[in-house]
Order: C-alpha cells, then sequence, then structure tokens
C-alpha cells in the first residue's frame, strides 16, 4: 500500500469514525453531553496545541535549515491560515446569527452550545418556519440554512484534514511519526463534534440510525483535506513549509478561536483548564516518547 493510499484510510478513520463515535456518545448521554463535550474539547485543544506548536511549524522550518527568511515565510503562512478560516467563520456568523433567537448582543461573541458549534441551531429555526407555513420561500430558507450547516462542519474538518496530509508529507521527508499523532487528535477532536452535529437531530425527532450515518458523512470533508495537505506537501521543500505553515495557522484558530473559549463557556470552572494541560502533556508523549 502506498503512503498517499494509507493517508487516505488513517484519515477516514480519523474524520468519519471520529464523528461517528461522537455521534454515539452524544445518543448516550444527551443529559450531561455540555460537560463532556467541554472536557473533550479543551483536552484535544491541549494535544493539537504540542502538535501544531512542537512539530508541525519546526518542520516547517527546518524544510530550508539557517534561512531567516524562510522563517517568516512560515510565521506569514501559518498568519494566512489562521486569518482565512476565522475569516470565513465571520462571514457565517454574521449571516446566521441575527436569524437565531436566542443569539443576542448579550451572547458571547463565540459558540456557548453544541447546536452552535455547526449551526444547527440555524438550521432548526427555518425548519420550525417551514413547518408552520409549508411556503416554497420557506422550503428554499431551510435548504440553504442546511447549505450553511454543511459547510460549518466542512470549514472545520477541511483544515483538519490539511494538518493530518501536511503531517504524512512531512513524515517522508523526516521518517517521524507526526502524521499518526496528528491523525489520532483529529480523531478525538472530531468526537465532541459528532455530538454537536447529532444531538440537534435526535433532539429534533431524526431516527438514531439515519442521525449516526448522516452524523459520520459529515466527516467526509477531512479526507478531501488530507489529499490536498499530502499533495501541496510532496511537490517540493517550499510547498511543504506552505502547507504545513498554513494547515497550522487554520488549527490555531480552531483551538483558540473555537475550542478553549467554547469549552469554558459550556462548563464555567476550571475544570477545562486541567483537561487543557492534560491534553497538552499527552501531545509531548505521543511525540517524543
Amino acid at each position: 500500500m502506498n503512503t498517499f493510499a494509507f493517508v487516505v484510510i488513517v484519515t477516514t478513520i480519523a474524520g468519519v469514525g471520529g464523528t461517528g463515535l461522537g455521534e454515539l456518545i452524544g445518543v448516550l448521554f444527551t443529559r450531561n453531553s455540555e460537560k463532556i463535550v467541554s472536557l473533550l474539547l479543551s483536552f484535544a485543544g491541549g494535544v493539537m496545541l504540542s502538535i501544531v506548536c512542537l512539530d508541525l511549524l519546526s518542520d516547517a522550518i527546518a524544510q530550508v535549515p539557517g534561512s531567516v527568511g524562510h522563517v517568516f515565510f512560515v510565521v506569514a503562512m501559518t498568519a494566512v491560515g489562521f486569518a482565512v478560516i476565522w475569516l470565513l467563520n465571520f462571514i457565517i456568523d454574521k449571516r446566521t446569527n441575527p436569524q437565531v433567537k436566542h443569539i443576542d448582543k448579550s451572547h458571547p461573541k463565540t459558540a456557548d452550545q453544541l447546536s452552535e458549534l455547526i449551526h444547527s441551531d440555524h438550521y432548526e429555526e427555518h425548519k420550525k418556519k417551514y413547518e408552520q407555513t409549508k411556503e416554497q420561500k420557506s422550503r428554499r430558507q431551510l435548504f440553504i440554512a442546511g447549505l450553511v450547516m454543511a459547510f460549518a462542519i466542512a470549514l472545520h474538518n477541511f483544515p483538519e484534514g490539511m494538518v493530518i496530509g501536511a503531517s504524512y508529507a512531512s513524515d517522508t521527508v523526516t521518517g517521524g511519526i507526526g502524521g499518526l499523532a496528528t491523525a489520532i487528535v483529529i480523531g478525538l477532536h472530531n468526537i465532541p463534534e459528532g455530538m454537536a452535529v447529532s444531538v440537534p437531530l435526535v433532539a429534533g425527532g431524526m431516527k438514531k440510525i439515519k442521525a449516526t450515518v448522516l452524523t459520520a458523512v459529515t466527516g467526509s470533508p477531512t479526507i478531501l483535506g488530507a489529499m490536498l495537505g499530502y499533495f501541496l506537501g510532496t511537490l517540493s521543500p517550499v510547498s511543504l513549509a506552505l502547507s504545513l505553515g498554513f494547515a497550522s495557522g487554520a488549527m490555531l484558530y480552531v483551538v483558540f478561536g473555537e475550542l478553549l473559549p467554547e469549552s469554558i463557556l459550556m462548563w464555567r470552572s476550571k475544570a477545562p483548564a486541567f483537561a487543557m494541560l492534560a491534553g497538552v502533556l499527552v501531545g509531548v508523549i505521543i511525540l517524543f516518547v
């Protein structure tokens, strides 16, 4: 089996398998899902932080040893990756939040509920309107809301796949195990994301089997991201640095802009901080033991 096929298989397990497992957990623990997801999010964020800072960025800089300009190139690409994911999330939030009743001026500037993570609350709002009116306009808006929900999920999963693909591309040069470690981390992160997708669907009356399949499918953009990350990473040292830098920036936004703020808002205690510390230390163990 060649490396590319192996990357696709591993990413499929991490993306589709992780979200599917999250769906099962979401069905079993719907009552206390907020605290469970909070700990999982902060733990995954801690591990991701270790992987990005101690592995991905160092590998990107190492592509051209002794080049100061190359360091700034990696820094710039990291900033670009961060900014792109932030901008896309900002656009989605700006267009959808005003349509959701519970999100007003007093609401935190980031998600604090499971349904807000992937904008399923926005979808449910249009679903209610369609069920009440059965109008063609409402049906069209419901379809658009479904597309927005799918794009929001893809927006999280695609850069995660890029991280896995770029990590494996880096492993072909360094001989490390960063790709496997990253895939494990992404799989852990996709568990709470799977819960975020499944809980609103099941609560809305969807059958558990259908919700399980649909939730697993939402992890498929991770595979496309892994293909792109690996392809760019194997072209040249510069393209590998570009891929690693962009993917690192994207993941840093996911960690600091999404995972950590949401985990703290979902469980307002010191527990998420301890979970993140545990994640950072586990990341160190994964990389260096």
